[in-house]
C-alpha cells in the first residue's frame, strides 16, 4: 500500500468515493481510520475480531470460497463495475509480488472493454489501459512508457510527447514505446485497434529504489 498521506490526499481530492476491500486491504483502511463500504474476498487475509468490527461499524461484507478462479481484486473490481462508476482508482496493486502485479495489470483489459476508467495508482506512478483515445494531464518531464497488452496495437498515434508518433504498429516482441516523456501538460494518445497499457511516473526523473543522493 501507499503512504497513509499519500492515500487521505487521493481521497479527499475525488472528494466523496465508495471504497471497496479486496480482502486484506481491510486492515490498511482500518489502520488509517477508514470504514470500507463492501470487504470482499475470501477472506483468508482478514482475522474474525477485524471482520467483526467492521460489521459493526457499518461494513458489508462478501466472503467467496478460497478454491476460486477470480483473484480477490478481480471481485472487487467486478462488484465497482456493477456501480456504474465515473472512476476506478485501485491502491496497493503494484507490489513486490510480480504475479499478483501481473494479474492486477491484466484487470485493465477488462477495464477497457467496458469503457470504464481505472487506474492502478501509488505514490510513484499511475498504470491505466487505452481503448481509442485517452488525454494526459501531466507535466512536461514526466515518464511515460507504453506497451501493448495482449495483442499488437496499431494507429498509435502521441501528440505533446518527446518522442511522437503516427499511425505506428506496437509489438510485444519490440518495447520500444518505454521512457518517453511528456513535453506538454496536455498530451494525447490514439489508438486504431488494439488495447495499449501505459505507465505514467508522477515525479519527473525519479523512480522507485533510486536514491535520493
Amino acid at each position: 500500500m501507499p503512504d497513509d498521506g499519500f492515500f487521505r490526499e487521493q481521497r479527499e481530492r475525488f472528494g466523496p468515493v465508495s471504497i471497496i476491500c479486496a480482502d486484506g486491504g481491510a486492515r490498511h483502511a482500518c489502520r488509517m481510520g477508514v470504514v470500507p463500504d463492501l470487504v470482499i474476498g475470501d477472506l483468508d487475509s482478514l482475522d474474525g475480531e477485524l471482520q467483526g468490527s467492521l460489521v459493526r461499524q457499518g461494513s458489508r461484507i462478501m466472503r467467496y470460497p478460497r478454491d476460486k478462479d477470480e483473484t480477490d481484486t478481480q471481485l472487487a473490481l467486478e462488484m465497482a463495475f456493477m456501480m456504474t462508476p465515473d472512476e476506478i482508482l485501485v491502491f496497493g496493486a503494484i507490489g513486490a509480488r510480480l504475479d499478483h502485479t501481473l494479474a492486477n495489470l491484466s484487470l485493465l483489459h477488462a477495464a477497457a472493454e467496458r469503457a470504464i476508467p481505472v487506474r492502478l495508482v501509488d505514490e510513484w506512478c499511475e498504470v491505466f489501459a487505452v481503448k481509442g483515445k485517452a488525454a494526459i494531464e501531466g507535466e512536461p518531464g514526466q515518464t511515460v512508457s507504453l506497451f501493448p497488452l495482449g495483442s499488437d496495437v496499431t494507429g498509435v498515434t502521441l501528440e505533446g510527447f518527446e518522442y511522437p508518433l503516427t499511425d505506428a504498429v506496437m509489438t510485444m516482441s519490440r518495447p520500444y514505446g518505454i521512457s518517453n516523456r511528456l513535453t506538454s501538460g496536455l498530451s494525447r494518445i490514439m489508438v486504431e485497434s488494439g488495447i495499449l497499457l501505459v505507465i505514467r511516473y508522477i515525479r519527473a526523473g525519479r523512480f522507485p529504489g533510486e536514491s535520493d543522493r
